[in-house]
């Protein structure tokens, strides 16, 4: 018995450039988990990482051939596109190779494995949701196929069986980590999974399938045992934790981030996490900051307190102008995230929107603007909008994939508004692709034509929502295309 996990290339595309993440940033350590519950077993396993590693179908099919595994498993990721060139890839392999099984694992097959195994037949099956232990019973079965927690073909039809949740996270080994996973500056971490909110956008719980259990943190002392052996085997000192929801709920995840932190400040290390506003107060942030805090991503989502209703965040304006007021007076700038255009948006939330990013300082910088003054509500299967939508009749698939779906704006002005400010932030995407990085380093000339770009781009939003606000006769196409001879000039000079 030999497992060889896979994470495949990925495209991207232009038009998709402004998108936001098509799977949680957490799916990252799917693979290394898998991978070091089946160490921890004894079962030979390797990670081949396409992605990170940026190799060619050519390049993984020479890994494949020289370990000859007896599993494959597939870190399936859904990139805005079909899979074709993969499934392709796949089918040839097992069958050159006569590879025994091969599955997928993932939030995509968690929830679209009936269209992925019609697609591919060289699929045996789909891992649903959390997949250690599905892929372990697996392995120490096999050849027996049919284990919880997969979707697989019976006859012609698909049978799925629930997984196991594991309660206890700090009854995990470390996940198994490929040497590319160190190799842009920071080191990954779990230290918890799931989340206590129910945002209608958002897939996370779904994906554990267990409403009971929607928050489990890993202890304190677990995680600065992982960190302290990444000390002493790596030269990296920046740690990310990949946690939708880092500090937890009410008091005793309070309670667990303030013993969490005493223990961060004596390791001197930085790191970098996502949190809810309405869990970050003084003492929170402040021992956060004390213990090496860079970096945080707060989802504000809305400036408007019926906007954050209809997007279930139960949090209110109050609270999200307090958080960013907070961690500024600790020094921390928070990256934002910001659901400009959602299905039912109308130019009223629009404007108060607009009011909120400006008194709050959040249109200032580029890289920010760019970001929250266009960002529509992605809709992906297992979400509640999806399902919402879905059964308003509202819903329209993605030629692509059932995965992935987009619906009409109830009210026409703020589609048009939305077209507009997706193409005029891609557009800015493309000019400047070969530039953040010199941004981000200081740059002068490169930072002062940035300002210059983002007052064009604030300054274009606001005409556009007086203009379809006053339903002047002034042609919204006009600003546009005006906005991007202003946006050419600046860079071309």
């Amino acid at each position: 018995m030999k497992v060889l996990l896979m994470e495949h290339p990925r495209s991207f595309s232009q038009e998709r450039d402004n998108d936001i993440a098509n799977a949680p940033l957490s799916a990252c350590l799917n693979t290394g988990y898998i991978g070091g519950v089946l160490k921890n077993y004894e079962i030979p396993v390797e990670i081949v990482d396409g992605y990170l590693d940026h190799l060619t179908y050519s390049q993984i099919e020479d890994v494949i051939a020289q370990f000859m595994p007896t599993i494959l498993g597939l870190h399936l990721v859904y990139h805005w596109e079909d899979n074709q060139t993969l499934y392709a890839f796949l089918t040839g392999i097992k069958e050159k190779y006569q590879i025994p099984y091969l599955c997928v694992y993932g939030f995509y097959p968690t929830f679209a494995y009936t269209e992925i195994l019609k697609a591919c037949p060289a699929i045996d099956s789909c891992l649903l949701g959390e997949s250690e232990m599905t892929f372990l019973n697996l392995a120490r079965s096999f050849p027996d196929f049919s284990q919880a927690g997969m979707a697989y073909r019976n006859g012609n039809d698909i049978k799925t069986q629930p997984g196991q949740i594991i309660e206890d996270l700090d009854t995990l080994p470390f996940p198994l980590r490929h040497p590319a996973s160190y190799s842009f500056g920071q080191i990954n971490l779990t230290g918890s999974r799931g989340c206590y909110g129910n945002c209608s956008f958002c897939y996370i719980n779904s994906f554990y399938g267990n409403p009971q259990t929607k928050w489990r943190g890993r202890s304190p002392q677990n995680i600065i045992d992982e960190i302290d052996m990444l000390i002493d085997t790596t030269d990296i000192r920046y740690f990310y934790f990949t946690d939708p929801n880092f500090i937890g709920p009410g008091q005793s995840g309070k309670k667990r981030t303030l013993q969490l932190t005493k223990l961060l400040k004596e390791r001197q290390i930085q790191f970098g996490i996502e949190a809810r506003v309405n869990d970050l107060d003084d003492e929170v942030v402040k021992a956060l900051v004390d213990a090496g805090l860079k970096h945080i991503l707060i989802g504000l989502e809305s400036g408007r307190n019926e906007s954050l209703k209809r997007l279930q965040k139960h949090t209110t304006v109050v609270e999200n102008e307090a958080a960013i007021a907070l961690l500024r007076k600790h020094g921390i700038e928070p990256s934002i995230g910001f659901i400009m255009f959602e299905p039912d948006s109308s130019l009223a939330d629009l404007k108060e929107n607009f009011a909120f990013l400006k008194r709050n300082h959040l249109l200032d910088q580029l890289e920010t603007s760019v970001n929250v003054l266009y960002h529509h509500m992605i809709i992906l299967q297992g979400s509640q909008s999806y399902q919402l939508l879905n059964a308003e009749g509202r819903l329209r698939i993605s030629e692509h994939s059932t995965y992935e779906a987009d619906t009409d704006y109830l009210n026409p002005q703020v589609k048009e508004f939305a077209a507009i400010m997706r193409e005029l932030t891609n557009f800015i995407f493309l000019f400047l692709k070969d530039t953040w990085e010199e941004h981000a380093a200081g740059d002068q000339n490169i930072m002062q034509q940035y300002q210059a770009i983002n007052d064009v781009l604030t300054n274009t939003f606001e005409r556009l929502l007086i203009n379809l606000s006053t339903a002047s006769s002034y042609d919204t196409l006009q600003i546009e295309e005006s906005a991007k001879k202003a946006i050419k000039m600046i860079i071309n000079n």
